[in-house]
């Protein structure tokens, strides 16, 4: 098994129950960088976290999670694909 990937915990404040989910994805071989990134409101309510794959970025992607009332941006430094990455966020949320 490969080195895990790190966790960078640059902020205070996150979304309920995404570092547990981030932790569990920085044990995927291929993943190397986890940081959360700006957290901010949003009018819609999602009960559940969400985390969806939004923009691809220099070195990996641009996560999007959402849950209440709170959106939070989380860059992911992988060279794993993104249908690769797509597929470990949705196990990782179903843990």
């Amino acid at each position: 098994m490969a080195d895990s990937g790190r966790l960078v915990l640059n902020h205070s404040t996150h979304i309920p129950g995404l570092i547990r989910t981030l932790e569990r994805l920085t044990s995927i071989d291929g993943i190397h960088t986890i940081t959360p990134g700006v957290i901010g409101p949003v009018k819609s309510h999602s009960p559940q976290l969400r985390l969806k794959i939004s923009v691809p970025i220099a070195g990996g992607f641009k996560l999007i999670a959402r849950r209440g009332k709170s959106v939070q941006e989380v860059f992911v430094l992988t060279t794993l694909s993104q249908e690769a990455l797509d597929v470990q966020i949705g196990q990782a949320l179903m843990r």
